[in-house]
């Protein structure tokens, strides 16, 4: 009995400890009503201690019934710990007058002593639908649809809007598929888009998605953004977005003469719909003549600032330049800028950090490149500015700006980059690696017969012939070179397979760290690239029909083609592809090495 009585005082004085705190006092109601239309608005406090509840004068909405006040409480038991949950809802229901948006302001209410005042909401009224009566007009297609079993193209369809249709080549622009439907969809699906020129990133939209009533046409939709994509076009003329095909799913109740149907929720069935989304076309300038010789690629709004990690260092010291580029624009496409460090300087390839989201106007943030250098040489150094060039959208012009220059001043260090370190005011100074030489020579002496001279010898003509044979053939060779380096275009067809291999590396790495989406875009630079070195034409201008053209007048089998294209759309559509991500990554991988490989063998026979 004592124990009884000892727990029934552990869970009253439990229960008088659960008491949340934090009191919340909220409005809602729906975004969006259409007018003629009922709705509810409830205002809910998470206490039961309230009383002087007073709502404002509700004059844009008609009050047909309010406030009704309903109590919810729960207790529940978590190994050993009481939570109890309580609260009360004031309900009213109104009846939307007259299209328009408007507010409600917040409710005030008095709950354990203090006063609260709730949220205000904000309710937009659309026109009834013109076909009909709301009522009448769902009650219509549902019978519509009992009888024949189709879905017409007003009631359910999916439109594809371009935020912009007037663009310059890298210009970024919103591309969104919309869903429209006035009946129940309850499944969708369909295959993305072949978007031929375009650079594409997709824009993670939530998996839930959110519903919403619009007017459209005349008539009131549920609504939701089923995808959207920021497209780069990457070269200029007439782009077209093909059409979509989705297949629908939607869902209706069957009149049944069963009557346990009825308790059932009716009895139900599917109905199928092929929903085409129609085409756009886009209308792609190219970007102005006079493009700076340093011309980034860049398109867009930027700005760069710099900063260097010292200007006062010895030898063999390593000095490292920050360059920061910010803004909005193709940024993941844009070149890495040269810095013109000394010849002396030893060099390392920058490392580059993207610090950018995806907005409707393109990436916007940062990307951070630091370039690390070496002098291996005492003195003063100056590094000129960094110039960074780009086409700015808003003056439509090119611009081009500059960082500071720095000077830096290089002192005598430690290390064997000069491995000769002279003062030749005092011989007893000379040092060679770091050890005094020696000028009274020990060990054995080697002796010659008298009168055996250099001079007169044979290798004493040698001497003369040897460096004069040397310096012809340097002569021819490096003549050779010269002229083949005056090629620009043999260059870059020599250096395609060496600058598509050291890309691949790039993609190794991603696919080892399960980069996607960088890995996927780093295959298809390495895959552009090298056919644009391999053809000497401008990435802009390629396209995969000229490809196959440039390439069957290179004398390339039409298999090698089309494995080649075939690559080229595997990769473009593999990060979309459902299934095992890591299997479909190696399988890329494994094509785009094969086919570099084939094409290297092909084109140079």
């Amino acid at each position: 009995m004592r124990k009884t009585i000892l727990l029934l005082i552990c869970i009253a004085t439990s229960l008088n400890i659960w008491a949340d705190e934090n009191i919340s006092f909220t409005a809602n109601a729906p975004e969006v009503v259409v007018s003629g239309d009922q709705f509810r608005l409830t205002y809910t406090i998470n206490t039961q201690k309230v009383k002087d509840f007073r709502v404002p004068n509700i004059k844009d909405f008609e009050v047909l019934m309010g406030p009704s006040r309903s109590q919810q409480s729960s207790t529940h038991i978590d190994n050993g710990k009481v939570t109890s949950v309580s609260s009360i809802t004031f309900t009213y229901i109104l009846m939307a007058d007259k299209e328009g948006s408007y507010t409600i302001p917040g409710a005030t209410i008095v709950a354990e002593g203090n006063p609260y005042t709730s949220n205000s909401v904000k309710i937009k009224v659309l026109p009834p639908d013109s076909s009909a009566s709301q009522g009448g007009a769902s009650a219509s297609n549902g019978q519509s649809a009992s009888r024949s079993g189709q879905i017409s193209n007003k009631e359910l369809f999916i439109t594809a809007t371009a935020s912009k249709t007037n663009v310059y080549e890298q210009e970024a622009f919103l591309l969104t598929y919309k869903i429209y439907t006035q009946v129940n969809l309850t499944g969708l699906s369909g295959d993305m888009p072949d978007l031929k020129g375009f650079h594409t990133q997709e824009i993670e939209l939530p998996q839930q998605k959110q519903w919403t009533l619009e007017h459209y046409n005349g008539r009131n939709y549920n609504t939701t953004v089923y995808t959207q994509y920021v497209l780069f076009p990457q070269q200029s003329g007439k782009l077209e977005i093909p059409s979509i095909t989705f297949d629908g799913t939607i869902t209706e109740i069957v009149a049944s003469a069963d009557p346990f149907d009825f308790f059932n929720g009716g009895s139900r069935r599917d109905i199928k719909k092929k929903i085409v989304t129609p085409k756009l076309t886009i209308n792609v300038k190219e970007l102005p003549e006079g493009k700076p010789e340093n011309f980034s690629g860049g398109v867009g709004e930027f700005n760069i600032s710099s900063e260097i990690s010292t200007q006062e260092l010895k030898t063999n010291d390593a000095v490292t330049i920050k360059l920061v580029i910010s803004g909005t624009g193709n940024m993941k496409l844009i070149n890495t800028p040269e810095v013109g460090f000394p010849q002396d300087f030893e060099i390392y390839d920058p490392k580059v950090e993207n610090k950018f989201s995806l907005t409707r106007e393109g990436l916007s943030g940062n990307k951070v490149i630091e370039y690390l250098a070496i002098p291996r040489h005492a003195g003063e150094y100056t590094i000129p500015p960094i110039e960074f060039s780009f086409f700015n959208l808003k003056t439509q012009s090119y611009q081009t700006l500059k960082t500071e220059a720095y000077t830096l001043n290089v002192t005598k260090g430690e290390g064997n980059a000069d491995q000769v370190i002279a003062n030749f005011t005092n011989k007893e100074d000379l040092k060679v690696l770091g050890k005094d030489i020696r000028y009274i020579k020990t060990g054995n002496s080697r002796l010659s017969q008298k009168d055996d001279f250099f001079f007169g010898s044979t290798s004493y003509y040698l001497w003369y012939i040897l460096p004069l044979i040397l310096f012809i053939i340097f002569l021819v060779i490096y003549r050779k070179q010269a002229m083949e380096n005056a090629n620009v275009a043999k260059v870059r067809t020599k250096k395609a397979n060496k600058v598509a291999t050291k890309r691949m590396k790039n993609a190794g790495k991603l696919l080892a760290d399960k980069k996607n989406e960088a890995f996927y875009d780093e295959v298809l630079k390495a895959l552009w690239g090298y056919i644009s070195d391999k053809l000497s034409i401008p990435v802009s201008q390629l396209s995969k029909d000229n490809i196959e053209e440039k390439l069957t007048g290179r004398g390339v089998s039409d298999e090698l083609i089309k494995q080649f294209i075939d690559t080229l759309n595997e990769c473009e559509f593999a990060r979309y592809a459902p299934g095992n991500q890591n299997e479909t990554m190696d399988k890329v991988y494994a094509s785009a090495i094969d086919v570099i490989s084939k094409m290297e063998n092909s084109i140079k026979r």
